[in-house]
């Protein structure tokens, strides 16, 4: 198995798909910050939560999970047509699922007093101010994660050391999302079965089919 990270290794039929897919997910999670930011949010924080240590130094696999992605993603993307079409429409779906939750479901959750100099309370501190206790239900974090390990496990010629990583990976950022106290149990559990339902809908013909057909147009750079 082998990551790409140049643009010129990815295929052509799926360069631009993979840019949508990225400004996608800025304008699913951005745009309800912004449409649903004054409305009445809910908190779905249950005692198991409020028994979820709070580490600090687990924001560091919080925040390399973006470098995780984008290794998975440009992977999945570099398949074979079909599959690469799969992954990415699985990604659109899901993203299209979460911006109804955002909207209809807005969340938030009460976030502990980050103390102390160390590296990763400043870190965490940071990561407060960027980002509002808003969007959590389904986490994002733990949907992508988990597309990413389906997306490699079914990827041809996949090693399974690299699938069993991937998904040890996935899991770890399941529990920085808790540990951060980014998300709840419900956020975390709610992205993971997003993430299988969009990837079992992406494989239906019909849904497939569609998603072809507008990523070749566009790929194309034709009006459709």
């Amino acid at each position: 198995m082998r990551f790409h990270f140049r643009l010129s290794d990815i295929p052509t039929y799926a360069r631009l798909p993979l840019i949508l897919a990225v400004i996608w997910n800025q304008t699913v999670y951005y745009g309800a910050k912004l449409l649903a930011g004054g409305w009445p949010h809910h908190d779905f924080t249950t005692a198991f939560d409020r028994a979820t240590p709070f580490l600090s130094w687990t924001v560091s696999i919080y925040l390399a999970s973006c470098i995780f992605w984008v290794s998975c993603y440009v992977y999945c993307a570099s398949q074979e047509k079909q599959r690469a079409y799969r992954f990415l429409c699985s990604d659109f779906l899901s993203k299209a699922v979460c911006l109804a939750f955002f909207l209809l479901i807005p969340t938030t959750n009460v976030r502990p007093a980050v103390e102390g100099g160390s590296l990763w309370s400043v870190l965490m501190r940071i990561l407060y101010q960027m980002d509002s206790p808003t969007n959590l239900f389904p986490s994002i974090h733990c949907l992508v994660s988990w597309l990413c390990f389906l997306g490699v496990r079914d990827a041809p010629h996949t090693p399974k050391r690299i699938q069993y990583g991937t998904l040890c990976i996935a899991a770890a950022i399941f529990l920085s999302t808790l540990t951060t106290k980014q998300h709840v149990v419900a956020d975390v559990l709610g992205g993971m079965l997003l993430a299988q339902i969009s990837y079992w809908a992406s494989n239906q013909p019909l849904v497939l089919s569609c998603y072809s057909k507008l990523a070749d147009c566009l790929s194309r750079r034709r009006l459709c």
